[in-house]
């Protein structure tokens, strides 16, 4: 009971403008720097090449979600531009990730749409690949059905989909169809019982499902840190024969590395996401939300900010 108030106060906090403000007062001096790779997109680079150099892929994503003007869709859609071209000159293994919501998909989906197709045809023309991430429900509908119209022209782009969502399997099933590469994950928002599931047993009952489903029938980016889903889609691997090729685990930077280092020492191919932007604390919140015992760490680093002012 305690730590879903704490969770819901988390991802309350995580959505005020004026949290956001007074948080970055003291930057990433809270302990975001855990889980965010920095503010700009070179320092995101350093983040990736230390990690390719211990074999471990990466996709980069500018933190941004929820624009409220064109000049801002604008601006987000020419970073992650940007990011493709540092992405490129850089020659880390690393790909694109995104959220509609930063390319005016509340503006309109047009508006989005435009953006979108600007930023996966100049990804294709480097060769590179840009995962559509999933944000809340209301936005699932709208994201799904733009991923399905990119895909009239572009094979380099995937999208994501959340375990605890119980329109999940449905979704995963028809996206079978257009053989899409998907990111399975649990979810990270908090959303009404009738439309996901409050238990975590559900959820992980739910996520191995699709993890069995999706790799029948496409590309399988497997999103988790829970060690007994790993363990289950190993097996899952085993007993199909799934080539190497046609999965991969994924986990977030500053989490898990010892998870990530096994898998990658025995063959497996392991993508770590790295954020990186001056609009974090969103993001941030929701990995504290995830494990609200890392409150904690963060009010002992906010104490020494402090005491350096």
């Amino acid at each position: 009971m305690i730590e879903s108030m704490m969770r819901r106060i988390l991802l309350g906090v995580g959505r005020s403008p004026a949290a956001g403000r007074l948080a970055r007062r003291y930057g990433l001096k809270l302990g975001a720097s855990r889980f965010v790779a920095g503010r700009t997109v070179e320092e995101a680079i350093e983040a990736v090449r230390g990690l390719n150099a211990a074999g471990k892929l990466a996709t980069l994503d500018h933190l941004g979600e929820f624009v409220s003007d064109r000049e801002e869709a604008a601006a987000s859609a020419q970073m992650c531009i940007r990011t493709l071209d540092v992405i490129r000159a850089s020659g880390v293994q690393a790909n694109l990730s995104l959220k509609l919501t930063s390319l005016g998909l509340d503006l309109g989906e047009d508006i989005c749409l435009g953006h979108m197709r600007r930023i996966v045809s100049h990804a294709a023309d480097a060769g590179h690949f840009v995962r559509i991430d999933m944000e809340d429900y209301a936005h699932c509908q709208p994201t799904l059905e733009l991923y399905r119209e990119l895909r009239r022209s572009y094979d380099n782009v995937g999208v994501v989909i959340q375990a605890y969502l119980r329109r999940a399997p449905a979704d995963v099933r028809e996206l079978g169809e257009l053989q899409a590469n998907m990111r399975l994950v649990k979810g990270a928002y908090k959303e009404p019982e009738s439309v996901a599931y409050p238990r975590k047993a559900d959820v992980d009952r739910q996520f191995l499902e699709l993890i069995r489903l999706q790799l029948s029938q496409g590309y399988t980016a497997i999103a988790t840190h829970d060690r007994e889903i790993i363990d289950r889609s190993l097996e899952l691997i085993r007993e199909h024969e799934i080539a190497s090729d046609r999965y991969e685990f994924q986990m977030l930077y500053g989490i898990g590395e010892d998870i990530q280092d096994a898998l990658v020492q025995e063959g497996h191919r392991v993508r770590v996401y790295v954020p990186f932007g001056e609009d974090w604390f969103g993001y941030f919140m929701r990995r504290l939300a995830e494990r609200p015992a890392n409150v904690a760490f963060i009010l002992k680093n906010m104490r020494r900010a402090r005491g350096s002012r």
